[in-house]
């Protein structure tokens, strides 16, 4: 139980709601920020962004983007614009965690400069892992919804072997497609054709392209660029999973009239309650030492 907690719970989206609902099940005693609009619950108290609640936090939890550089937070719950500044930080104790999934320059040299241990949870092996699975389901309901053809027997390009690359790909093959695998790496070379897929070295890419009716990405570089595009067929959907701003020439894309959405964070978007979940339960495992941090 975390009855003798305080957690401050900054802005985010619906994984943020199940954070909430899973911490105050343990007793924790939760200050909201950004939640206007989000019904009050037990163990809970609503407050402004203010420096003062920092003063006796043992936790604070931002959403999974964190900040942006410029200390911005976002909140699906309030109209109110959040910035975490050095004055909130400063007043934080020694003692307190931040959690967040990804930390920008800015939240990490704030944290670093006031000795406060920041947690980046989605790089944690075990969460992103966990995490993949929503953003593969995601990936491939909208390649459903923004295609005429089904994915078994079409022929999909997965760029990257990474948790996320690997979870899709079992995906799309279990349903039945041709599944091209992009690497750098003779070892995940070697990894994808153990898969039982069809790896390919990125520099490849060009040759490997004109015959794919799905590319998602993962690889947060710009590899999709004006020689790739252009020979691509003109019905060739792209599904960006890296993180903003991508790995495509968005702009150019569409000028080819190629449908290319970037699809990051896509746990939020499509199944927040189970992602909320994995990160209440590594924020627990992190807070309780006692928790076995099991989902």
């Amino acid at each position: 139980m975390l009855s003798d907690k305080k957690i401050i719970v900054i802005g985010g989206d619906g994984r943020q709601k199940e954070v909430i609902r899973i911490l105050t099940e343990q007793n924790a005693n939760l200050t909201l920020v950004g939640f206007d609009s989000y019904d009050k619950v037990h163990h809970t108290v609503k407050s402004k962004l203010t420096p003062p609640i920092f003063n006796n936090a043992d936790a604070v939890i931002l959403p999974v983007n964190g900040t942006n550089n410029g200390g911005l937070i976002e909140s699906s719950y309030t109209s109110e614009t959040l910035v975490l500044l050095e004055e909130h930080i400063q007043g934080v104790r020694d003692s307190c965690k931040i959690f967040t999934g990804t930390a920008t320059e800015y939240l990490k040299s704030l944290c670093y400069k006031h000795h406060i241990e920041l947690v980046e949870l989605l790089s944690k092996d075990e969460i992103a892992i966990y995490n993949s699975i929503s953003t593969a389901e995601g990936a491939i309901m909208l390649a459903i919804q923004n295609t005429e053809i089904t994915i078994h027997n079409s022929v999909c390009m997965v760029l990257g072997l990474g948790r996320v690359g690997t979870t899709l790909a079992n995906k799309l093959k279990n349903l039945g497609a041709k599944v091209k695998i992009g690497v750098r790496e003779s070892s995940l070379f070697a990894r994808a054709w153990e898969m039982g897929l069809e790896p390919f070295y990125i520099p490849d890419l060009y040759s490997q392209v004109s015959d794919t009716n799905v590319i998602f990405n993962t690889i947060e570089y710009e590899l999709l660029t004006k020689s790739i595009l252009s020979n691509l067929k003109a019905d060739t959907l792209i599904i960006d999973l890296a993180s903003k701003p991508g790995g495509t020439d968005f702009i150019l894309a569409e000028k080819l009239g190629i449908k290319a959405l970037l699809a990051s964070g896509l746990p939020g978007r499509v199944a927040p309650k189970t992602s909320g979940q994995i990160i209440a339960q590594a924020i627990l495992k992190e807070c309780s030492p006692l928790k076995n941090g099991s989902i």
